[in-house]
Order: C-alpha cells, then structure tokens, then sequence
C-alpha cells in the first residue's frame, strides 16, 4: 500500500533554515519515493512501511545532529501520485 506523508520540521534554532535544507537534502538521498518540497511542508509518497522507516530514521537524525526540533505530519494511506 502506497503512502503519501506530508512533513513540516520546526527546528529550535534561530538558524532554522539550513537545517530544514539539510533536512530535505538528506530525505533526498533516499531512492524510490516522490517527494514535492513547497514553503511550508515535504510530501513523501512512497511504499507504506518504506516511508514509515525514512521517516523515524530521518528524524531520529535530525535530533542526533541538530537538537531539538517539533515535526507536523499528516498522513494518507493508500494514495497514489497520477
């Protein structure tokens, strides 16, 4: 079952913005999803599970390499991208 996940990352730092850019450039670097980065959010489509593992492991990273952050998603299963 495909995915589509909708992210915004609100990093605690008043430099926020390269974080959200290497952010959304590390998301990147994952293969077999689609994913549309507008001003606000990322859209992640992909294979359910798939995106669910690049999801804890991206964010997983995100606190490990940059602090604390709040991270706003939602979620539609079954969609898939025409």
């Amino acid at each position: 079952m495909n995915l589509a996940a909708e992210l915004s990352m609100y990093p605690f730092n008043e430099d926020f913005k390269p974080l959200i850019k290497n952010f959304i450039l590390k998301l990147n670097s994952y293969p077999d999803l689609d994913i549309t980065t507008s001003a606000t959010s990322t859209i992640i489509i992909g294979e359910y599970q798939y995106v669910m593992r690049v999801l804890t492991e991206m964010m997983a990273w995100s606190f490990a390499e940059h602090g604390r952050a709040v991270f706003v998603s939602k979620f539609i299963p079954g969609y898939a991208s025409e």
